[in-house]
C-alpha cells in the first residue's frame, strides 16, 4: 500500500476525468488508487470513519467529447459531479488521435485538446465541490514570456482554466515555472520527476559509479541549469553546461538557428554524463551536446528528458546510438510516446502513473504535499539502500 500519511477525511467524492488522449496513463493511475483504497478500507475495519463512495473499484467518471462533421465539438459528462473533487488529466501533445473535418482526417493539435477541456470544464456546469487539471505538459508553455509585439498563450491558458473555476493546476517540470506569476492568487504545482529519473537509471545501469570522479550531470543550454543542478545536488555530483551561440540575423523555424555549442564545465573524458532538459522536441540540440561529450571522450552518454516528442522522428536518434554518441534515452509516460520508441535498444521509459496517484490521493485528503514536491529523503534513502552501502 502506499505510504501515505493520511490524517484527514476526503475533500469529496473522488471524481477523475481522463481526456482520450491521455487514458492509457490515467488508467494505470485509477488502478493504483482503487488498489490502495481497498486495502485502506479494510485496514480500518467496521469501527473506524467510512466515506461513502471512498472505495470504488474505478474514480474515473464517463465523459466524451465528440465532433461533427464541420469540426465543431462538444463535452459532456454521464456522471453525477455534483460534491465532487475532480481532477481532470489530460495530454496536449498527443498527435495521434485524430477527427474528421469534411471528410478529411486532420491530427488533433494542441489547440484542439486545449479547446476539449473547455468544453469538459463547461460541461461540469459549477456543480463540483473542487476542481483541479493535472496537464503535465503545459499547453504553449514555451510561449511563456514577451520579448516583442507577441502573445502570451501559456499565460492566458492559466487564466482562462481559473476563469473556468478551475482551482489548482497540476503540472511536472514546466519549461518556465515563473509562468505562474500570472495567477499569483490560485494553485500552481510544478512537481520534479528528479526521483523517478535516478531510480530508473540506477536499476537500469549496475555498474554506475555515482561520484565526483565517475559521473556528471550537464545541461544542454543556460536555461538549464537549475534542473542539472538540482540533480548534481541529489547525487553529489559536478556539473557541466553548453551554451548554444546562435544568429541572431536569421530566423529558422521561429527561432535563431544555433552556430554551435560551447562548453564549461571541468574534463569528462572516461565519465559517465547524465545530459538532463526537460523535452527532446526535434532532439537536434541534444545529439549535437552528445556528439560534442563524446569527441570529448566521455565514457557514456545518457540523455534524460522528461518529454520525448521526437517530431523529426526516430532516425538522428538511431544514427547517434550506431555511432556511440549515446547510451540511453530517457523520457517519461506522461506525454504520448510513438510505438517505435519501444523498439528501440537504446530507450527507457519512466512510468510516472504511481506518483500523479499519490498526488491525487493526497490532494483529495488535503494532506501536505511537501515530500512529493521535494524528494529529498526518498532519493537519499533509495541511494543509501542500492548505491551508497
Amino acid at each position: 500500500m502506499a505510504d501515505v500519511k493520511l490524517q484527514t477525511i476526503p475533500v469529496g467524492s473522488l471524481g477523475i476525468i481522463a481526456m482520450d488522449n491521455i487514458r492509457p496513463l490515467a488508467d494505470k493511475v485509477d488502478a493504483y488508487i482503487a488498489e490502495w483504497r481497498k486495502e485502506r478500507e479494510a485496514a480500518i475495519g467496521d469501527e473506524g470513519l467510512h466515506f461513502r463512495g471512498y472505495q470504488k473499484d474505478s474514480y474515473i467518471l464517463q465523459t466524451s467529447t465528440p465532433r461533427f462533421g464541420s469540426g465543431e465539438g462538444k463535452g459532456q459528462i454521464k456522471d453525477t459531479v455534483r460534491g465532487t473533487d475532480i481532477y481532470v488529466m489530460i495530454d496536449v501533445l498527443n498527435w495521434s488521435l485524430t477527427y474528421s473535418l469534411n471528410g478529411i482526417v486532420n491530427h488533433m493539435s494542441p489547440d484542439d485538446h486545449y479547446a476539449d477541456l473547455k468544453r469538459i470544464l463547461n460541461a461540469i456546469c459549477g456543480k463540483a465541490n473542487r476542481v483541479s487539471v493535472i496537464m503535465p505538459f503545459l499547453y504553449c508553455s514555451r510561449q511563456h514570456r514577451r520579448t516583442g509585439r507577441e502573445s502570451l498563450d501559456c499565460a492566458v491558458m492559466l487564466q482562462e482554466l481559473i476563469n473556468a473555476g478551475v482551482s489548482d493546476i497540476i503540472t511536472f517540470d514546466a519549461h518556465d515555472p515563473r509562468v505562474a506569476n500570472s495567477i499569483p492568487n490560485n494553485g500552481f504545482e510544478n512537481f520534479s520527476c528528479t526521483y523517478q529519473f535516478i531510480k530508473k537509471i540506477v536499476n537500469d545501469t549496475p555498474d554506475l559509479k555515482i561520484d565526483g570522479d565517475h559521473l556528471m550531470i550537464i545541461s544542454p543550454d543556460e536555461g538549464g541549469m537549475n534542473r542539472a543542478i538540482t540533480f548534481a545536488n541529489y547525487l553529489n555530483v559536478n556539473v557541466g553546461m553548453f551554451y548554444k551561440r546562435r544568429d541572431y540575423t536569421k530566423i529558422v523555424n521561429g527561432t535563431n538557428p544555433i552556430v554551435a555549442h560551447e562548453y564549461l564545465g571541468q574534463d569528462v573524458e572516461g565519465m559517465d554524463v547524465l545530459i538532463v532538459d526537460d523535452m527532446i522536441s526535434s532532439g537536434g540540440s541534444m545529439l549535437e551536446v552528445a556528439k560534442e561529450l563524446h569527441e570529448r571522450k566521455a565514457k557514456r552518454v545518457f540523455c534524460l528528458s522528461t518529454y520525448g516528442l521526437f517530431t523529426n522522428g526516430l532516425e538522428k536518434f538511431d544514427k547517434a546510438y550506431e555511432e556511440g554518441w549515446i547510451y540511453r534515452v530517457y523520457t517519461t509516460n506522461l506525454t504520448y510516446q510513438r510505438p517505435e520508441l519501444f523498439e528501440r535498444e537504446y530507450y527507457g521509459t519512466v512510468d510516472l502513473s504511481k506518483y500523479i496517484a499519490l498526488i491525487i490521493d493526497n490532494l483529495n485528503h488535503n494532506n501536505t504535499l511537501s515530500d512529493l514536491l521535494t524528494p529529498t529523503d526518498r532519493i537519499n534513502r533509495f541511494l543509501e539502500n542500492n548505491v551508497r552501502k
